[in-house]
């Protein structure tokens, strides 16, 4: 009778297959609205992500304390901890986090001030999930290298007038139909640019 060789798996065995498993990219998402806090949470998790949901921001400090994120989008507007101080926290706790902020019109100088803070970028609500996807994507790694290498951009005409508005609509604290009056636009005009999102430099 004939002996497999060494090493040879014997009759009746099975070769194991050895995969490794890719844990999904985790998440944050912050808000007190229940409702499109889980449509967000259940859009996300069909792309991929590993999502963590915090109706308010200590639950949401509690999550970055003990999860690797990658991502956090959180409301600015939140019953007891604020979104600047919940910022704050989530980037003591992991500082390479990317934050998306979501506010209203109304508090478009707050969502101004979390940008200067650290946050990636800003969105008025309602934001969809492709929305907030190119709200993270619009900061990509060249325009990270080109920060770190100290390069000077021009920005481009659009940009330069996106910024312009957001200036004028943080003097006026908000106020969409003071910011158009001094625009020389209708506030429907200023309301459709202030809901797409900021051109590329």
């Amino acid at each position: 009778m004939r002996r497999p060789p060494p090493g040879a798996p014997g009759r009746g065995s099975r070769r194991r297959v050895t995969m490794e498993a890719t844990a999904p990219r985790s998440m944050l998402l912050c808000d007190d609205d229940l409702p499109f806090r889980a449509a967000l949470g259940a859009a996300f998790t069909r792309r991929g992500w590993s999502v963590h949901l915090a109706s308010c921001g200590e639950e949401a400090v509690a999550v970055a304390a003990h999860v690797a994120l990658e991502r956090a989008v959180i409301d600015l507007r939140m019953p007891t901890m604020s979104g600047l101080d919940l910022l704050r926290e989530l980037l003591k706790l992991q500082p390479g986090l990317q934050v998306v902020v979501l506010t209203g019109y109304g508090s478009i100088p707050t969502a101004i001030e979390a940008v200067k803070r650290g946050a990636l970028n800003y969105l008025t609500k309602p934001a969809e999930p492709a929305e907030i996807d190119a709200a993270f994507d619009d900061h990509g790694p060249e325009e990270e290298a080109a920060a770190a290498a100290g390069d000077v951009t021009v920005p481009s005409l659009d940009r330069a007038q996106w910024e312009h508005l957001q200036r004028v609509l943080a003097d006026t604290q908000g106020n969409i139909s003071e910011a158009a009056r001094r625009l020389g636009m209708h506030r429907r005009s200023l309301q459709r640019k202030l809901q797409k999102l900021p051109p590329k430099r």
